[in-house]
């Protein structure tokens, strides 16, 4: 088993603590958090073992998982590379784009794996559809969310739209264009609500929207490309595909439509639906990476992965201003 440290007992950071003690590939040796009363709290709940020196809990683990606000993964992350520990990071993978540059260069001379908590890859309506996915040419993504003061430590493209910057950027193989946006502080000090557009070099446009003041929850895709719709809800992980081929003799009229071009060029619309699993995307990332460290390969996001997402991220927050 892969011994795992779990830092920032806050409210994701419970979560991790709770997957790790379940899984079969994990073995949790205890977490640390700074302040006391939330430790207090957390042992008097639960049997996990709470390290008051940091470092001793570093030296103890294979994975130092960092669950902590994002202004002090750089340190804890730092620490860890250098005592050749593997690193899971929650995003935003730092708190600059330098900090993250410096734990990609660091993680790869010390030779030690890294990932980050990018978790929209591991949930199973986008592992679903992934393959049905081929070469989009615009992409529009909605992610809203109910005000709460936990998130608002950062900006909402930080909080809410890099999720969907890191999905875009794992399946458009091009470089950006360009970037557009815009955003506006509504109750905190940093946007609460944005949108941007950002054009690839291959054609591709992506218009991302995020929210954190909305009245209702909300975390959507859509992708359109040459023959094919692919629609993708990540709340309740359900998804839509819905593709265009040269009409043939007989067709099933419960599940496909039939329709003439303005060229005369009859089409048969069909619609496909693809199986997805009951997983729990936390415990999917989470055992990816100790996999990763059995097997010593790279994971599916990668620190380089985390640093680029956090650029882009940046890049739209300068366009706001």
């Amino acid at each position: 088993m892969i011994k795992i440290g779990v830092f920032g007992a806050g409210h994701l950071g419970k979560i991790h603590l709770k997957v790790a003690e379940a899984s079969n590939i994990l073995d949790l040796v205890g977490f640390y958090d700074p302040d006391p009363e939330v430790v207090k709290k957390i042992i008097s709940e639960k049997k996990y073992v709470a390290y008051r020196n940091p470092e001793k809990l570093i030296a103890a683990v294979d994975i130092v998982d960092i669950v902590t606000p994002t202004v002090s993964h750089f340190r804890i992350a730092k620490k860890a590379i250098n005592a050749n520990k593997n690193i899971f990071v929650e995003k935003p993978l730092a708190n600059s784009i330098k900090e993250a540059n410096s734990l990609v260069d660091m993680a790869k001379k010390q030779d030690v794996l890294g990932q980050v908590g990018h978790v929209e890859r591991f949930n199973p309506a986008f592992q679903a559809v992934l393959t049905s996915i081929n070469n989009p040419m615009f992409i529009e993504t909605h992610r809203l969310a109910e005000f709460n003061p936990r998130g608002t430590d950062v900006s909402v493209i930080l909080d809410l739209m890099i999720h969907d910057i890191d999905i875009v950027l794992s399946i458009v193989k091009s470089s950006i264009k360009s970037i557009h946006a815009s955003g506006v502080a509504v109750i905190s000090e940093t946007p609460d609500i944005s949108n941007a557009r950002i054009e690839f070099e291959n054609g591709c446009v992506a218009n991302f929207t995020a929210s954190r003041i909305s009245l209702k929850k909300m975390r959507k895709s859509r992708f359109f490309q040459k023959n094919a719709y692919i629609s993708l809800d990540y709340l309740t992980k359900q998804v839509e595909v819905v593709k265009i081929k040269d009409a043939v003799s007989e067709i099933n009229k419960d599940l496909d439509l039939l329709l003439t071009n303005a060229e005369g060029e009859k089409k048969q619309i069909y619609f496909e639906i693809p199986t997805i699993e009951n997983t729990n995307p936390i415990k999917q990332e989470l055992e990816h990476f100790a996999n990763c460290i059995q097997k010593k390969i790279t994971p599916r996001v990668s620190l380089k992965d985390g640093a680029r997402a956090l650029e882009v991220a940046h890049q739209i927050i300068a366009k706001i201003g």
